[in-house]
């Protein structure tokens, strides 16, 4: 069985991050309750170290099912429009539950630190993802930052918040680096049948590469 693939949370908004759990990945992101459990803490939706005793493999589905959404939602808008139905859907979720409100307690060690009141429940947690949706689409200035990855096969989207507004890729590491060895191999290739195949094909290890965007 595959090992559960990395969370990530490099896209810029919480909604894109749930979206990036589905994309481009040799394994289910969200397989079972300690992954989302990872990923709800990863995200910030609730402080570390909130008791999560709660969720299950039912929140498991309805955030899956909120991350097909919100996939189909956000590169609809990017093709021109999203499905009416689809933007009923998303907002229904936003109001289908009340996000948790987070409070300021005192820390062990005299410093202020962010708690929950209470044990958070699977409709709040979605409201606030659907919420931070409807924020993205409806700023017009961070919905001009909305870019998809070049990375071949990858379907990923994220804020570019880069200067001159020049990101390619959803990160230099994963589709950066693939793009740059596949490229680096495309040459290497046109230089050996130039040469008759003479030349001989260096390592393309990514540790050969730069990781700027």
């Amino acid at each position: 069985m595959a090992a559960p693939c990395e969370l990530r949370f490099d896209c810029g908004r919480i909604c894109l991050d749930l979206a990036a759990t589905a994309d481009g990945a040799a394994a289910e992101r969200l397989a079972g309750p300690d992954q989302l459990r990872a990923w709800l803490t990863g995200a910030g939706l609730v402080p570390h170290g909130t008791p999560l005793d709660g969720v299950d493999g039912r929140w498991v589905g309805r955030f899956r099912g909120l991350r097909e959404l919100l996939f189909r939602v956000v590169h609809g808008e990017l093709r021109g429009g999203a499905a009416e139905a689809d933007l009923v859907l998303l907002n229904s979720a936003a109001a289908a539950g009340q996000p948790p409100a987070v409070c300021a307690v005192r820390a062990p060690d005299g410093t202020l630190a962010r708690a929950l009141p209470g044990p958070p429940e699977c409709a709040g947690l979605l409201a606030a993802v659907a919420r931070d949706a409807i924020g993205l689409l409806t700023d017009a200035a961070a919905r001009a930052q909305l870019r998809q990855c070049e990375g071949e096969s990858c379907t990923l989207v994220y804020l570019d918040t880069s200067r001159g507004r020049r990101r390619r890729w959803c990160s230099s590491e994963v589709c950066g680096n693939r793009e740059r060895v596949a490229r680096h191999r495309r040459r290497t290739t046109v230089r050996r049948e130039q040469s008759g195949g003479a030349v001989a094909d260096p390592v393309t290890t990514a540790e050969n590469f730069s990781a700027g965007r």
